[in-house]
């Protein structure tokens, strides 16, 4: 059994295209033989094996079917890495996640989050006025993809912004697939003490914050080890994901200049871009799930307690969802896609993060119509070793 890191069998991409499947997952998915089985490393864990699931169909099936679990339950008897902590949503599973799960969800209503609507659009403005007085090229991703999401996740949890930078640099270490496991619980451990600090502060005066309505509302049915592992998640999941969309949505746009003339200037096809980029781009951290029951998925019999390991980013490109043309359309009519996962752990910020872009993205390019790379594209780099994929830098001018 080959051992790969996660990113290769969910995330990896092709060599003629940055956000294509590779060959060999695209390979992985045509085969409808049988699931391949492989070990796979993941930060904070020991190797382990599992079934990499790759069809559309099946990854639909896997993550709305309750007989798989989330593969990796909070056991309080292991090492505190970043999952495996109290309150951290995906580790939890049945009732408990039910229970943590309810209290979030007050938070990301459609209608809570379109009250955001203002500060997003005078985050994106502050932001995009900072590049225009920049002289020579900036790096998008550092001036504009991970400031937005950045402050805007800040705000909601009552976290100062000028810590950013720390948090920031840990979330890196952690997303790292090269990771030492000693590192990761340093790193996680440092990240526990600084959430603390916030959830003592919110205790001591919620504020108008996420964590402090959480503490006004289910305060007394909630641990503060509970609250740090929701605001570690929070934290981390509301800036690196929208963050990695922005900088490599502008780089699909770039590279497809009809599609961005579109997204530009005509208003209507913004909701349709936001979901086909979301489509397209795929970036998502792997989805490990664990059966708690013998179950068949394809041709493949999956025994109790086996793992599965989904990847969103070939179900989304999967002709038989797709059509045989997966290249980016932003005028596609928005499909029932995977990038927000799909079932009762289907992410709680998704509708943060649609607002966010379709803010974000439209505003970037009206404001400086001659976006382009500053650099050869072939001098990219990209972060294909850790579970989220992104562009490292993104050298623009205009």
């Amino acid at each position: 059994m080959t051992q790969h890191q996660a990113a290769l069998v969910t995330n990896r991409r092709g060599t003629g295209c940055p956000f294509a499947p590779d060959t060999e997952l695209a390979a992985i998915r045509d085969d409808t033989t049988a699931l391949p089985a492989v070990r796979m490393a993941l930060n904070g864990q020991d190797p382990f094996d599992a079934r990499v699931v790759t069809r559309y169909a099946d990854v639909r099936r896997v993550l709305g079917d309750q007989r798989f679990a989330m593969g990796f339950a909070f056991d309080p008897e292991q090492p505190r890495t970043l999952g495996n902590q109290p309150g951290f949503l995906l580790n939890h599973n049945g009732p408990e996640h039910a229970r943590l799960r309810r209290m979030l969800t007050g938070a990301f209503t459609v209608r809570r989050i379109g009250k955001l609507r203002p500060r997003i659009e005078e985050v994106v403005t502050g932001r995009l006025d900072a590049m225009a007085a920049a002289t020579g090229p900036v790096d998008l991703m550092t001036e504009y993809a991970l400031p937005v999401p950045s402050l805007v996740i800040c705000e909601l949890l009552g976290v100062p912004y000028a810590d950013r930078d720390d948090f920031q640099r840990r979330t890196e270490v952690l997303l790292a697939g090269a990771t030492s496991l000693e590192e990761h619980l340093a790193t996680v451990a440092g990240l526990n003490d600084y959430m603390a600090t916030i959830v003592t502060a919110r205790r001591a005066d919620p504020g108008d914050t996420l964590l402090g309505d959480l503490v006004r509302d289910h305060g007394h049915e909630l641990s503060d080890d509970e609250l740090v592992g929701m605001g570690n998640l929070l934290l981390i999941a509301g800036h690196e994901t929208t963050s990695n969309m922005i900088s490599l949505g502008a780089l699909a746009l770039l590279r497809s200049p009809e599609q961005l003339t579109l997204v530009r200037d005509d208003d209507s096809v913004t909701t349709s871009a936001v979901e086909e980029l979301l489509r397209h781009l795929a970036i998502a951290a792997p989805l490990v799930r664990e059966a708690t029951e013998d179950v068949v998925v394809g041709a493949t019999a999956v025994r109790a307690d086996e793992r599965v390991v989904v990847s969103q980013l070939a179900a989304n490109w999967d002709p038989a969802f797709v059509g045989e043309n997966a290249d980016l359309d932003v005028r596609r009519k928005p499909q029932p896609h995977l990038a927000f996962g799909h079932g009762v752990h289907q992410c709680l910020g998704q509708q943060l993060a649609r607002m966010e872009l379709r803010i974000a993205m439209p505003a970037l390019l009206r404001r400086f119509p001659g976006l382009r790379l500053a650099v050869p594209e072939e001098d990219l780099r990209f972060r294909v070793d850790g579970p989220v994929y992104a562009v490292r830098s993104l050298p623009v001018t205009w």
